[in-house]
């Protein structure tokens, strides 16, 4: 892609964060994502258009409300910037132009779409240790239909949701039987379902991987720093996510080295 369509890429992740930080903020709540139009979370005052404009309406306000000035979580920036990174990313590892290619142009469309879900469910998880049912049963619905016109194919992709959710369903329960306990939510299971949706089988294999490795680092990390233990709770969603991102942008290559090494 040209640096004329990264840029217009990375101002589309901008809004589409913007948009993402509602959906994060309001979900969990069971909150309409439509309505009632942007307001501070304290005052209720409703924002004014420049207000809203991404990332620089915080910088320029200071991180606080125009109106009561209470102080506005930097974590809307941070999903702007981050969203409008991984946006950017997509289109530098994209094979062909959108403009010029119909095929490109329906990747990069299911795999901007993926990387937005992502992301909201990766902080929203984060936030809460929840994993909203509209995100994930809409990802799968989205993934499907993107696979009816692109990669990975509908059957490779209905494959992926059910060996997906199926193997992270079967550990959950045969922990359960075993210890008695949730080794975890249903989230985990309808989240890798979806990212079976566009990702396909093969992917599916290796985000559960790379997301088993993270959540085993950083629960070894807090048990040794004393922050926690190996039955520490952790929000395996972000891993999942993490995870997915990686693969998305560069599975194939990851799965072809490895399989060059064996």
């Amino acid at each position: 892609m040209t640096p004329l369509e990264l840029a217009v890429l990375g101002l589309l992740g901008l809004m589409v964060g913007s948009f993402l930080n509602v959906c994060i903020s309001r979900m969990p709540a069971g909150m309409s994502i439509v309505t009632p139009a942007s307001r501070c979370p304290e005052c209720a005052t409703p924002l004014a258009w420049r207000d809203n404009v991404p990332v620089l309406s915080w910088l320029w306000l200071g991180g606080r409300c125009r109106a009561c000035r209470a102080p506005i979580s930097g974590r809307y920036p941070i999903v702007e910037l981050a969203t409008a990174g991984i946006f950017v990313l997509q289109g530098m590892v994209l094979d062909g132009s959108p403009l010029q290619d119909g095929g490109a142009a329906i990747v990069l469309a299911s795999k901007l779409t993926f990387s937005a879900l992502l992301v909201a469910l990766l902080v929203t998880d984060l936030e809460t240790f929840r994993l909203p049912n509209l995100l994930t049963y809409s990802g799968i619905a989205v993934g499907l239909a993107f696979s009816l016109v692109g990669p990975p194919g509908f059957v490779g992709s209905l494959a992926a949701v059910f060996v997906g959710g199926g193997v992270l369903l079967a550990i959950r329960q045969a922990w359960k039987l075993a210890r008695n306990v949730d080794a975890m939510g249903l989230g985990d299971v309808k989240m890798l379902a979806m990212i079976g949706a566009f990702l396909g089988w093969p992917q599916v294999w290796l985000v559960m991987l790379l997301s088993s490795v993270g959540g085993a680092v950083v629960g070894v990390v807090l048990t040794l720093s004393g922050r926690g233990n190996m039955q520490t709770k952790l929000p395996f969603g972000v891993f999942l996510s993490l995870g997915a991102l990686v693969s998305s942008l560069w599975g194939p290559h990851l799965i072809d080295w490895y399989l060059g090494s064996l």
